[in-house]
């Protein structure tokens, strides 16, 4: 059975769409749209597409910082094309509750993890090394 969260329909992204481990997207472009319900005085604001989805992505200030950020650039023509992660963070809030929302980070290659050496003034010198 579905979550009340996807009964209902939504023209832009939510997100429940991106999930918490996040979805790597393309940009595609950009767009002005009034995000008003109907009836109401006309209020606008951008919105970022991406190849991944149908349903654009309504910009807030804090996402556009980020994508700046992440794309290395605060010109928008530099971002089409570039790829970075929209995911679910749960910890927005909105009005003194816990709200969540999406929220993007940079698209990287993961690098491999760490190792680091046991230097000699950390070695016991009655320790034969380990067990196995």
């Amino acid at each position: 059975m579905p979550r009340t969260s996807e009964m209902i329909e939504s023209k832009y992204l939510k997100k429940e769409d991106v999930g918490e481990d996040g979805t790597i997207v393309t940009v595609a472009d950009f767009e002005r749209v009034n995000v008003a319900m109907e009836g109401e005085a006309p209020e606008y604001k951008w919105t970022m597409r991406f190849e991944e989805f149908d349903k654009p992505m309504v910009l807030n200030s804090t996402n556009i910082n980020l994508c700046e950020k992440a794309l290395g650039s605060d010109n928008t023509d530099d971002w089409i094309g570039k790829k970075i992660i929209v995911y679910n963070e749960p910890n927005i809030s909105f009005g003194n509750k816990l709200v969540g929302g999406i929220r993007i980070k940079a698209h990287r290659k993961a690098a491999a993890p760490r190792e680091i050496q046991r230097s000699a003034k950390n070695v016991d010198p009655l320790d034969d090394g380990p067990p196995f």
